[in-house]
């Protein structure tokens, strides 16, 4: 037979299913969990102690989803794996997320440590695959900082930021950043030299000829899309 406290988080967690913690009252939270109002305050102290529980049993919930992420051989891609699995937790429990992910008061979800914890194990893979390029820890922090930022915006301005592209361009780009694996824009060189040729020259020390300083100018020229072909 379930405890009142457990009657409790369980109602909770069933009515943020719906509707914004916000919106939840204490009274609507009493009435499916078949308790007195008091019985709130003796178990938890107050409805933001209630709210701070839900949050730290959501972590349980993410974190076990996490852990039965596969691993594969290429600890970088795993890391991909975890990011989607992480955008999919949001958009499926999208009010639990943000209670877990956007605590108000001095409460905050002792959870996220261990949700820290776990990704910087997933990065200290990538480290000892000798594919991490920036200190173990910041990389962790950039990359669960630039994920939940990806799901809060999805779940506050879905039209405008809920397309899974959005998501996957930007774990592209953190990813690929702290491990190395983002693609370098190859017109780096040739800007590199160009300049120093256009010193070179100004200065007198090394001349460069027109048609030399004009190869490296159409160097640096974005590529063109190809054209479409006609239609038959």
């Amino acid at each position: 037979m379930s405890t009142a406290r457990e009657r409790i988080l369980d109602a909770t967690a069933e009515l943020l299913a719906t509707k914004d913690a916000l919106a939840i009252s204490t009274r609507a939270i009493c009435d499916r969990a078949k308790v007195g109002m008091p019985e709130i305050y003796r178990q938890f102290g107050d409805k933001q102690g209630l709210l701070t529980a839900v949050a730290d049993l959501g972590f349980e919930r993410f974190l076990a989803n996490k852990r039965r992420n596969p691993l594969t051989e290429d600890p970088v891609a795993d890391l991909r794996t975890a990011w989607d699995s992480h955008v999919a937790f949001a958009l499926g429990n999208p009010h639990l997320y943000r209670l877990m992910f956007t605590p108000t008061g001095d409460a905050k979800p002792q959870a996220i440590k261990e949700a820290q914890a776990l990704l910087l194990s997933a990065v200290e893979r990538c480290r000892a695959a000798g594919r991490l390029r920036t200190p173990a820890e910041l990389a962790a922090q950039s990359i669960l900082s630039a994920n939940v930022g990806v799901c809060l915006m999805a779940l506050s301005f879905p039209e405008s930021f809920g397309g899974l592209d959005i998501s996957q361009s930007v774990r592209d780009a953190v990813i690929g950043k702290v491990t190395g694996d983002e693609r370098e824009d190859t017109r780096i060189g040739s800007a590199t030299v160009l300049a120093q040729a256009l010193v070179g020259t100004l200065t007198g020390t090394t001349p460069v000829d027109d048609a030399g300083i004009d190869r490296l100018t159409r160097a640096l020229r974005p590529t063109a899309a190809p054209k479409a072909p006609p239609p038959p």
